[in-house]
């Protein structure tokens, strides 16, 4: 048999077996129904696979892909002594990949999917900070390395595809998914987003890229909502990311649960194949979301119409639901064709056959590498790199303080650092801020009183930190929200969270909030502490902005740390010691409030703002000060020029002028003064992060060409048209020079 023969092409030994195959086998390729956490159970050392299991793969001759099956989280109710790790990961791997072949009629073997949103969501996964943080990190080629490192751990326990978050763009912070955006900004976002799949799928392991498209958009903050654009925003905002993620060979998509102007993504042609496909030249396979196919029958009426539907729309993986089961009905009803069903189940195998897997199906049973963070650094540099000072009246760094008082919710919490989608952690790991304080200045130095907590009312423990400020020369407030489900959440049957009463947890997938001002008891906290009249360094750990006028005004220091992952509490101790000195810029502006939003920098000159930004994005503060000489904006260039590949170049020399060793985060904007259709009034096209010592000049260039010069005009056609420019370069918020480029137009 041809597709037995590992000299032939992948293509060539799918197309033999496909030829071989049952219409109730292919069903069953294209079907990723199995929750794979559900599938087992373990009682120490033994592992014993479910009768559901077993039925499934029974009931196809086969398993197309499986999820989760390392899953370990409170909806998945797995943790160390019911879930998967060290070796038993690898055995229930084998046992379950054994399984299949052995049931399959013509030796199959299965595809695992695992989420992967900011580091492995799986016991002992190595886990990274949240995408805002990394997209306050401004740092492309780090998020590689650590995505280098995630897609190393995957591959070891045979991961095929990684779910990984990077397509969503922030336009509304009261969205509970915020936290799993790079940036309010498409520039930003596809820079890391292209690095992300670079450097996972460098390691050997498919990326998933989710959610496609606009999903951040929504309406009225609420996740899964309509995204009631036209189609210029969806080109200009939302399309670029994933353009990123097709140059750089991403090799799979995860539809979005929303609908654009009226059409589901997931039943979305235009969306799915013209644009996709043929104009952004993806190849991989789509998947869809959690239980998203489902959704299909409020317009279809019938999960056999909704099958075929999505199908002909290009999903080619579904995940739980009940629709796609319906295929082989659907193609007896004349709704779809045999060929539509081949060209799906094609790409499935031929998936297999590039993986290895018919020739190597199971895993070595070696014991497992450790990927420690003092080891494999990149999941603390990136929390070192996220953090953004956004105020600081001289009290940093901090300097031999004789005692701090570190009081607040998320000061001791670690599962407040560490975002939605988190496994749950082994005692004794991580490192909370009072620890990376007390790690730090010493344990004689440093106290802790909780004060409240993230989301409760109760001012039962303001007593107990009120005494230890009042004893403290210097108080370090932690306060900010949680994306913990670890406190009590119940769920969807997507895995969302539900919000039906009290709840630890602000913000991640399903809580999402009307107003932003800080939950629970946190303000009041806030202002009985300012009222003692100490220094206060404010330190908040969130996973959106929140509005803060309050607490920004009447800090001493204030510094925004979106979830910082594992090792956030050190990375945090050491830049208010002056160890490091902090270099995260905001991904996305931070709202007055939410009767401002929205509160996007990259807004339309066609109007003003209901009122600016308290920080606007790009901003971010340093311990050393920036300076250029000798701006050189660049000469006029011709349309011709530039569509041949021609660059406009702005060269500068950056300085630090001050005493710290820092990073600098040169930033180009740009304004488009004469086009066909209304720009923006400012938009983001060109950045470095640039690390200099005391007194070092450095000379930088930051180029514009087609790409970023190029707008939709009224046809929605991507054209260049000549005109001026404005340039602007800044740093952290602040203009360092101005200048213009004219586009000939011969």
């Amino acid at each position: 048999m041809l597709y037995k023969n590992a000299t032939k092409s992948p293509k060539e030994r799918a197309r033999d077996l496909l030829a071989r195959m049952s219409i109730e086998e292919k069903v069953g390729q294209l079907n990723q129904r199995l929750l794979g956490f559900s599938i087992y159970q373990r009682q120490g050392d033994d592992i014993q696979l479910t009768n559901d299991f077993q039925q499934e793969v029974q009931r196809f001759s086969g398993l197309g892909v499986l999820y989760g099956l390392y899953r370990a989280d409170p909806w998945s109710d797995r943790d160390y002594e019911t879930g998967l790790s060290g070796i038993h990961m690898k055995q229930a791997y084998n046992q379950v990949q054994r399984y299949v072949l052995s049931h399959s009629r013509l030796g199959i073997p299965m595809l695992l999917s695992s989420e992967c949103p900011h580091g492995h969501q799986a016991l002992d996964g190595y886990l990274l900070p949240v995408n805002l943080a990394m997209g306050a990190a401004w740092n492309p080629e780090l998020i590689e390395k650590a995505y280098q490192v995630c897609g190393a751990q995957l591959r070891e326990l045979g991961v095929d595809y990684a779910l990984i978050s990077m397509l969503d763009i922030l336009r509304d912070p009261r969205w509970g998914r915020s936290e799993e955006c790079y940036s309010e900004d498409p520039f930003l976002a596809s820079a890391l987003a292209k690095k992300t799949v670079e450097g996972c799928q460098q390691s050997g392991v498919a990326v998933v890229a989710k959610h496609f498209c606009a999903q951040g958009e929504t309406t009225g903050g609420i996740n899964a909502s309509a995204a009631r654009i036209g189609g210029r925003e969806l080109r200009e905002i939302h399309l670029p990311v994933m353009k990123a993620c097709c140059d750089a060979g991403v090799q799979g998509v995860m539809a979005a649960y929303n609908e654009i102007d009226g059409v589901f993504c997931h039943a979305n042609s235009v969306l799915l194949d013209d644009i996709l496909r043929r104009e952004l030249g993806f190849q991989g396979i789509v998947m869809a979301d959690g239980h998203a196919l489902d959704r299909l029958n409020s317009i279809t009426g019938s999960p056999i119409a909704s099958a075929a539907l999505a199908l002909k729309a290009g999903i080619g993986i579904s995940l739980w639901d009940e629709v796609f089961p319906c295929l082989k009905e659907a193609l007896y009803a004349g709704l779809v064709t045999q060929e539509e069903i081949d060209r799906a189940v094609l790409a499935v195998l031929e998936l297999k056959f590039s993986r290895g897997l018919f020739e190597k199906p199971f895993l070595d049973e070696s014991p497992l590498q450790v990927f420690d963070y003092n080891v494999f650094s990149e999941s603390l540099e990136l929390a070192r790199q996220s953090p953004v000072l956004l105020k600081n009246q001289g009290i940093l760094p901090l300097e031999n303080p004789r005692s701090i008082a570190v009081i607040g919710p998320n000061a001791h919490n670690l599962y407040s650092q560490l975002g939605d989608y988190t496994p749950c952690q082994r005692p004794g790991q991580g490192v909370t801020v009072f620890q990376g304080l007390e790690e730090r200045f010493g344990k004689d130095c440093v106290g802790f009183a909780q004060g409240c907590t993230v989301c409760d009312n109760g001012q039962e423990g303001f007593s107990q930190a009120l005494e230890l400020a009042n004893k403290s020369d210097l108080i370090v407030l932690v306060l900010g929200g949680s994306s913990s489900r670890f406190a009590g959440a119940k769920f969807d049957t997507n895995g969302a969270a539900i919000v039906d009463g009290p709840i630890e947890m602000d913000c991640g997938e399903g809580v999402d909030v009307e107003s932003l001002e800080l939950p629970g008891a946190q303000t009041a906290l806030a202002k009985k502490i300012f009222a003692i009249g100490k220094p206060v360094v404010t330190v908040i750990i969130a996973g959106r902005p929140y509005a803060i006028n309050d607490i920004y005004q009447q800090s001493s220091a204030l510094l925004y740390a979106f979830y910082p992952g594992p090792m956030g509490g050190k990375a945090i101790g050491e830049i208010l010691a002056g160890d490091r000195s902090p270099s995260g810029r905001l991904p996305v502006s931070l709202p007055k409030s939410a009767e401002s939003l929205p509160c996007y920098y990259n807004y339309k000159s066609s109007y003003q703002p209901k009122s600016p930004a308290l920080f606007p994005f790009g901003y971010g503060m340093s311990y050393t000060q920036f300076s250029i000489e000798s701006p050189i904006f660049p000469s006029p260039i011709s349309v011709a020029a530039l569509l041949s590949g021609a660059k406009a170049q702005v060269r500068f020399t950056l300085i630090n002028r001050g005493n710290y060793a820092a990073y600098a985060v040169p930033q180009l904007f740009i304004h488009d003064r004469q086009a066909s259709t209304v720009r923006r009034i400012k938009e983001l096209k060109g950045f470095q992060k640039v690390f200099l010592k005391p007194g070092q000049h450095i000379s930088c260039t930051i180029s514009v060409g087609r790409q970023e010069l190029s707008l939709w005009d009224q046809n929605m056609k991507f054209v260049l048209e000549p005109g001026f420019f404005d340039l602007f370069l800044e740093e952290g918020g602040a203009l360092l020079a101005q200048g213009e480029l004219e586009v000939l137009a011969k």
